[in-house]
């Protein structure tokens, strides 16, 4: 299941992962608030699907996932052909700094820890 939004001209289009529907919502229309365009994905594979056809630009990506975790996620994303590839942030309770490592080594980007304020969503 996928929630879109509509945004401005210029704005980021953004895919947030994460198997908390209400976590997932609230930060997408945060997203939206801050003029971004937004879909939502609760798995993983989902969310490789939707970065074939939403082509985001970044995607916030939960590790603790039900299905395939968001490192092996983040791999198959990276694997995408015919796409450009999205700035990949780990969005995730997991901070220890093998989560860390572990998501480098999987594509990731940037590793946030939950709970994330809007000052840092701001720097999209």
């Amino acid at each position: 299941m996928t929630e879109q939004s509509q945004a401005s001209p210029g704005a980021r289009r953004i895919l947030v992962v994460d198997d908390n529907v209400d976590a997932a919502t609230v930060l997408a229309e945060l997203l939206q608030i801050f003029g971004h365009e937004t879909t939502v994905a609760h798995n993983g594979e989902n969310a490789v699907a939707l970065t074939s056809t939403f082509r985001p630009d970044v995607v916030l990506l939960d590790i603790g996932l039900p299905d395939i975790s968001g490192y092996e996620a983040a791999r198959r994303i990276r694997k995408l052909e015919g796409i450009s590839q999205p700035q990949l942030i780990a969005l995730t309770g997991w901070s220890q700094d093998s989560d860390k490592e572990a998501a480098a080594q999987a594509g990731f980007d940037k590793h946030w820890t939950k709970p994330v304020g809007p000052d840092q969503l701001q720097q999209l």
